[in-house]
């Protein structure tokens, strides 16, 4: 069953301003080491990050909250299988959330998909509840 889903569309050069005039602070604040790191290694260092930024605000819709009801930015991150599909994990207050909507007897599971086409970034997740016992 659907849990949550949640959608975003991020600009790219408006995460590349932000770097750009707060760099290390913005990057620390909202993004975990692995995030950054990915990020880093990667010719399009703002496309990277702005699909990171995509995924959590669509997570954190998915999860019903929003950024304003105390989810933190790090509480949710992307990070890539060996196939380089992304997958987000949760902890902190978003893995709280996460436990509260799943019903007994159920794992959630977080299915997130990112994709860019400058200047746009874009990540759809959907929170799904599968049934142990299956």
């Amino acid at each position: 069953m659907i849990l949550g889903i949640g959608s975003d569309l991020a600009n790219i050069e408006r995460i590349q301003r932000t770097l750009d005039r707060f760099g290390d602070r913005f990057k620390n604040r909202v993004f975990t080491e692995v995030e950054q790191r990915k990020a880093e290694r990667r010719r399009d260092v703002a496309g990277t990050y702005a699909k990171r930024w995509a995924a959590k605000e669509a997570c954190s819709k998915a999860l019903g909250t929003g950024l304003a009801m105390g989810i933190s930015w790090k509480d949710m991150a992307v990070s890539n299988l060996r196939t380089g599909q992304p997958v987000m994990e949760v902890t902190g207050w978003a893995k709280e959330r996460l436990a509260e909507m799943t019903p007994a007897g159920h794992t959630a599971i977080i299915h997130v998909t990112l994709t860019d086409d400058h200047p746009w970034a874009q990540a759809f997740v959907v929170i799904e509840a599968h049934p142990n016992n299956v």
